[in-house]
């Protein structure tokens, strides 16, 4: 992705300067809320032609009357009044990236539908259909927590420069993977938001010294009881002396 700038523009197809007028703060579409979730954008369609979602493409309506979520390439931010099965969208800001291989067509038609005043919602099955008046409609979908297990845990933090990863194996109760230097074995039993990790058993290789350094901090995890918390893509591991290392899902 080549960025040529990054600035908050207007709303691509802005509603005027409506304020939101608050609302209840979900939407009874299909019986399901709205609000709190992390919908995936799938499709757009404008004008009867359906695009598809580009990239990270995404909608997240907050219960404080605030909407965040990206076009694929840039981000936006609104304001987000919901009532009943109404929701509708003002006052939106975006970024002004010029993104290499990122078909424009589709964030603009996605923005447009966005901005068109109050959308009718219909949720079910963790699926969100989005309708404008004029019969433009955009289509979501709910992204779950990732599981713990038989997923690739990349660490984000503290850096190992991307050589960092961690995979649970709840068949043979194990953690496995590399501190960013090392490899590393353990015992890992998982239960009530906790995970007990036993001695880990790692290789004995000598690498750069920040390498060391993020490795000495990870290994303060084992022989250890920790805390685990899920958030979507994201992993965090607390331990009780205070370390917190943050992963995040790859496949």
């Amino acid at each position: 992705m080549t960025v040529a700038a990054i600035a908050l523009v207007p709303f691509a197809a802005a509603c005027g300067n409506e304020k939101a007028d608050g609302g209840s703060g979900s939407a009874d579409g299909g019986g399901r809320p709205v609000t709190g979730v992390h919908w995936n954008v799938d499709s757009v369609t404008v004008d009867g032609r359906t695009h598809r979602a580009y990239g990270a493409a995404h909608l997240t309506i907050g219960a404080d009357g605030r909407a965040k979520g990206s076009y694929g390439c840039n981000d936006f931010s609104a304001e987000a009044a919901v009532d009943g099965d109404r929701l509708r969208l003002t006052d939106a800001t975006a970024t002004g990236r010029a993104c290499e291989g990122t078909p424009m067509a589709v964030e603009r038609a996605l923005s447009r539908a966005l901005a068109a005043g109050p959308l009718t919602t219909e949720a079910d099955g963790g699926r969100l259909t989005l309708t404008t008046s004029a019969g433009d409609t955009v289509r979501l979908s709910e992204r779950r927590d990732t599981a713990l297990y038989a997923t690739g845990w990349k660490v984000t933090a503290p850096d190992a420069e991307g050589r960092a990863h961690l995979a649970f194996d709840r068949d043979r109760g194990t953690v496995s993977g590399s501190l960013g230097c090392n490899r590393v074995n353990a015992e890992a039993t998982v239960r009530d938001g906790h995970i007990t990790l036993g001695a880990p058993v790692t290789t004995r290789m000598v690498c750069e010294g920040s390498l060391m350094d993020t490795e000495k901090r990870l290994l303060e995890l084992f022989d250890n009881q920790v805390d685990y918390r899920i958030d979507q893509q994201t992993l965090t591991l607390t331990s009780a002396n205070g370390t917190s290392v943050r992963a995040v899902a790859v496949r």
